[in-house]
Formats: structure tokens, C-alpha cells, sequence
């Protein structure tokens, strides 16, 4: 029998004895190299650093109390006062600031309209979306707010976003800092040659003819028309031949209640009037809040004057029918409106 042959143990991990080390050993896969091209095509948002948590908490912050796109607004904010202080804007002839009205003007009182007054807008399709129009509207509320609100909605409602330049009285421009917005605002004094010429230029007029006597008046003559004068918005209507359009608003009467008129005080202060409501002057400055009632402002049909030629503005007869004619419109559409309300505040 032949003798067993012992390996040692050196030589079985040298690989003479189970084969194991004859294995070939596991190479590990080579690293990627990274792809240049790829990398320029991953998206903006992958390749930046990670946000900061305390910045991207403080962006959500901005987020809830601001809402989103702040930044935007934010961003065109700083580019409007850039503007502002280095004149890079624009007035017309008569001073109107396109770019203050829609960004600051209309913008601060957009809420009174559609928050607290709540305006029920109608007929606004019955303005042109081009061209000289005329709005003949009913004037009321011891203070002139509804001029304002109609400026509003032909803003927001209109599908052209038209500007309304409002024919306004004599103590607008007397009155420091309102005379300066309003001229900011298009806004010009209330006689016939800036009307035909803003008319002639193809903007939407608006006008009160009651003037201080519809604001004024006592609130027991309330939604019901003063006189409208001599028909001098007629006669510039038709040497523009633009239509007339009458304008009825309903609401306005009651923010104001006036009660009295302290007739020695408003000549001693050179107003038309002091107004006594149940609030003013009693409660002092919280007097002067309006009362939240409820609006509607509506368009009526449009009332053509192209058809009488620029002459007819110096017929007395035709001024004195027309003129009469948009009083008649606007009274039967007050009446109208208030058959329809519900309620004062609802």
C-alpha cells in the first residue's frame, strides 16, 4: 500500500490543493465618467444648489401672507418707482398718467368698489370699444364717490378697459392734492372746449349735470333729479357727433344720509354745503365713513347724434329735446332699479 502524500497546509493556499485561489478575482465595475453633454441637458432645477431650509421656510411664509407671484409683483413695483424717479413716464395734454391711474389709483380703490360697495355692473356692452362716447350719468352722496366708482367699473368691466375722463367742477382743481390727482387721474374742469376736444380724441367723457345740487340735496329728495342745465354736454356731444350714453346708479343716495345743511358754516369755509348726516359731525373723522349699501351702475341704449351734423349744436329746441330725453332715460331707470332692490345693504 503506498504511502498518503501530505500536503501542507502553505502549499493548498498556494492553490495546490481545493482551487479556490485559482479563481479569477472579482474586478468591480469601473466608475461612470461623468457625461458633459447630459449634464447640460439636466434640468435648471437639478443642477442648482440645495435652498437653504431657513430661506426656503421664509419663502413659504412670503407665500401664505402675500400669495404667490409676489415676486413679480414685487419686481414690477421697484421698476414703477425706478420710473417714478427718474421721469420715464408719460402724461397727455391734459395731464393724464396712464400708468399711475391703472397701477395705484384704481388699484387702492378697487376694493371700495368690489369689496364694500359691492357694484352690480349692467349694460357696460352699450360702450364703444373705440371712439368718443359721452357718459350722462345721475350725481348723489354729499361726497362725489360715485364719479369715482363709475371710473372703476368701465375699468374693470369693460372688455377694452377703457379710461372714463370725467368733466368735473370748478373746486376739484382749487383743492390741494386732489387737484393734482385728478389731473393724474385724466380728470379735467367741466366746460365745453375740453369736452369736444377729449371727445374729438376718441375718449369716453363722463359728466354730472346736477353738479352740487344732486350731491347735495336732501335725503329726502333722494333719486330725484335735479336740474340738468342747459344742455351744454348736448351741445358738445353733437359738434363731436359721438353717442350719448345715460348712466344710472343706484346706491349712492344712502352712504351719506344727509339730514341738514349748515348753511353759515359752508359759506364761512367756501363750500357749496355742510352736510349733517346721523354720523357727521357727531362721530368726527369716523363720521365721514360711508355706509356699506349695496350699488348697481347701468349703461343705457346709446343715443346717436351723428345723424344732425356739427350745426344742430346751436339749435336751442334740439339741445333742450335731447337734453330733456337722457333725463327722462335716467329717471325711469332709477325708478326701475329701485323696484328691483331688495334691499339697501343686500
Amino acid at each position: 500500500m503506498s504511502e498518503a502524500k501530505v500536503i501542507p497546509f502553505a502549499d493548498r493556499r498556494a492553490g495546490t490543493g481545493d482551487g479556490r485561489a485559482n479563481r479569477p478575482k472579482a474586478v468591480p465595475p469601473p466608475e461612470p465618467v461623468p457625461d458633459e453633454t447630459s449634464a447640460a441637458r439636466a434640468p435648471e432645477a437639478a443642477r442648482r444648489p440645495p435652498v437653504p431650509p431657513l430661506v426656503d421656510a421664509l419663502g413659504g411664509l412670503a407665500d401664505r401672507v402675500f400669495g404667490k407671484g409676489w415676486e413679480a409683483r414685487a419686481a414690477n413695483g421697484l421698476a414703477f418707482l425706478r420710473r417714478r424717479l427718474t421721469g420715464e413716464y408719460e402724461v397727455d395734454e391734459f395731464g393724464f398718467d396712464r400708468e399711475l391711474t391703472e397701477q395705484v389709483l384704481i388699484t387702492a380703490l378697487r376694493p371700495l368698489a368690489d369689496k364694500y360697495f359691492r357694484i352690480s355692473v349692467r349694460g357696460v356692452e352699450n360702450l364703444p370699444d373705440t371712439g368718443g362716447v359721452l357718459i350722462v350719468a345721475n350725481h348723489s352722496g354729499v361726497l362725489p364717490l360715485d364719479a369715482l366708482m363709475t371710473q372703476i367699473a368701465i375699468h374693470d368691466h369693460h372688455p377694452a378697459h377703457r379710461h372714463l375722463r370725467m368733466l368735473a367742477a370748478d373746486l376739484v382743481f382749487v383743492l390741494p392734492g386732489i387737484n393734482e390727482l385728478a389731473r393724474k387721474a385724466g380728470h379735467t374742469l367741466a366746460c365745453n372746449e375740453d369736452a369736444q376736444r377729449l371727445l374729438a380724441k376718441g375718449e369716453v367723457v363722463g359728466v354730472w349735470p346736477e353738479g352740487f345740487k344732486g350731491i347735495g340735496k336732501p335725503f329726502a329728495d333722494r333719486y330725484k333729479l335735479q336740474r340738468f342745465g342747459r344742455g351744454g354736454f348736448v351741445s358738445s356731444a353733437l359738434r363731436a357727433g359721438v353717442p350719448i350714453v345715460p348712466c344710472s346708479i343706484v346706491g349712492a343716495e344712502e352712504i351719506y344720509p344727509m339730514l341738514g345743511n349748515a348753511k353759515t358754516l359752508a359759506r364761512l369755509l367756501g363750500l357749496p354745503y355742510f352736510p349733517m348726516t346721523p354720523t357727521f359731525p357727531w362721530l368726527g373723522p369716523l363720521g365721514a365713513v360711508p355706509l356699506p349699501t349695496k350699488w348697481t351702475i347701468q349703461f343705457g341704449e346709446p343715443i346717436p347724434t351723428d345723424g344732425y351734423g356739427p350745426e344742430a349744436a346751436d339749435d336751442p329746441m334740439l339741445l333742450f329735446n335731447l337734453t330733456d330725453q337722457v333725463r327722462e332715460t335716467i329717471q325711469h331707470t332709477l325708478y326701475k332699479l329701485l323696484v328691483q332692490r331688495r334691499s339697501v345693504f343686500f
